[in-house]
């Protein structure tokens, strides 16, 4: 420790102390949860209030890095081994008590037992696990993983099996970036999803893992992600919310158009032809929700928040990071896989592609677009990515309304109008479901039925939207 980094004050992983209590339970606490987290350190000598360097007579010393290391030794369970020294700061010496992150989860404190003596660091506070804490903790120090464990109450037949490797191979095929990459997509088979953690197979019967309930939005698992438009920068006022369910790959989708539906769209022009440009990267956007999707814990009853405010896109997962796992390493494209069965499918589907290069790939397209970094903010009981927005697009709205009809300008971005975004987004959903409902296509893209009737009937004049089909049954036909 350097004056420095004590005038920096505690942190998630360093705590002061004056001198050792007397009961060494007060910061035995803290040992544990810094062995159940990413590691930490306790500096005895220096006032945690005032910061002060107090420090310890010479002859004092050792007779106390005795105490502190017999009082670990004997007080926790499984063992931790801290390291113990003496340091000369400001002149004074203090003790440095350093605890390593364990992997033998979860540490607690012998006397308390390990229902009432598990304690882990939350936003640089020590505090008693809970229950979903401590299922984490169980599950990291067996090295196991929620999703490959067996999904009790839940009975799958072989239909339903062939209807999830049938589904995921049309993801796969959606997803491809070339026709090569979706000739070299395979069928997935029932030994496949047993080699993934997806199926478990016992007696030459398959049983579902958590990962087959989570895929498919079956069982008593309840996986949702909620999105919600907010006017200003707080959850105060809500202007639009939804909650999606069902698959995993069915809740990315709607997530990402509801975001793309909720934030501002230009355009750029070269020659004739319009490019139309989102103020934040499309392509970030969906990594982002694909990202929570495969890393969140499904432990954590918590669903996925999509929210969108005036200065920011906010995409909250729940659950701590892994262990192993910081938000800077995270940053450096270092992975650490919680969900190994939805890992392997998401890989499968093409929603991800090499592990750990997702958020290095967000950090470099969101730069890229003249944005700020995207702000990384938790970890602790759940991770929070701010994306913000363009300030300058809302202003620009108005002035840019006004731009001649061919929307040239010079090539520089222009904002579309509120129609022309509504045209897209049912543009957009009609390809996804062409024999839709106009009231349905109506919900989809947030407007009334009233409107959607008008944009029909403009489309179909202009001869971009054609109806093939009986009036009972039919489906619609984009004119490229």
């Amino acid at each position: 420790m350097t004056i420095a980094e004590i005038f920096a004050g505690e942190s998630k992983n360093v705590e002061f102390k004056e001198d050792l209590s007397e009961k060494s339970i007060k910061y035995m606490k803290s040992v544990v949860a810094f062995a159940n987290g990413t590691g930490g350190k306790i500096i005895f000598g220096v006032a945690d209030k005032t910061r002060e360097v107090v420090g310890f007579g010479k002859e004092d010393v050792f007779k106390k890095i005795d105490a502190i290391a017999n009082a670990v030794s004997d007080s926790c369970e499984p063992a931790i081994i801290p390291d113990v020294t003496a340091q000369t700061i400001d002149g004074k010496t203090v003790i440095v008590l350093e605890v390593s992150e364990g992997r033998q989860r979860p540490y607690y404190i012998k006397a308390l037992g390990r229902e009432n003596g598990v304690y882990v660091r939350v936003a640089g506070t020590t505090r008693l696990a809970d229950e979903y804490m401590m299922k984490e903790l169980l599950f990291e120090g067996s090295n196991r993983h929620f999703d490959q464990g067996l999904c009790t109450g839940l009975s799958i037949t072989d239909e339903e099996i062939e209807e999830l490797c049938k589904a995921m191979k049309a993801q796969a095929i959606k997803n491809a970036h070339s026709d090569e990459q979706k000739e070299s997509i395979k069928d997935v088979c029932r030994q496949q999803l047993r080699s993934w953690g997806i199926l478990i197979e016992r007696d030459g019967k398959d049983y579902p893992a958590n990962a087959f309930a989570i895929l498919t939005g079956c069982g008593e698992l309840h996986v949702a992600t909620q999105c919600g438009v907010f006017k200003g920068t707080t959850k105060e006022v809500f202007v639009d919310r939804r909650e999606y369910d069902g698959p995993l790959w069915k809740q990315i989708e709607e997530a990402y158009q509801f975001v793309l539906r909720n934030i501002h769209l230009g355009a750029t022009f070269e020659g004739v032809y319009r490019q139309d440009v989102y103020e934040i990267p499309p392509d970030a956007i969906r990594e982002l929700i694909i990202n929570a999707m495969v890393h969140r814990s499904y432990l954590d009853h918590g669903t996925i928040q999509v929210a969108i405010y005036d200065d920011r896109l906010e995409i909250t997962s729940p659950g701590k990071l892994p262990m192993g796992q910081t938000i800077e390493r995270m940053k450096e494209g270092y992975s650490k896989i919680r969900n190994e069965a939805l890992a392997y499918a998401f890989s499968y589907m093409n929603l991800i592609e090499h592990w750990g290069s997702g958020i290095p790939r967000i950090i470099g397209k969101v730069k890229a677009a003249g944005l700020r970094a995207p702000e990384f903010i938790g970890g602790d009981v759940d991770l929070r990515i701010n994306i913000y927005r363009n300030q300058n697009a809302a202003n620009n709205a108005t002035n840019n309304a006004n731009i001649n009809a061919n929307g040239t300008n010079g090539g520089v971005n222009v904002l579309a109008t509120k129609e022309q975004e509504q045209v897209k987004n049912l543009l957009d959903a009609i390809e996804q479901n062409p024999s839709a409902t106009q009231a349905y296509y109506a919900e989809q893209i947030g407007v009334s039925k009233r409107t959607v009737s008008r944009i029909f009937v403009s489309l179909q004049e202009k001869g971009i939207l054609m109806q093939n089909g009986t009036k009972r049954k039919s489906n619609w036909v984009i004119r490229k």
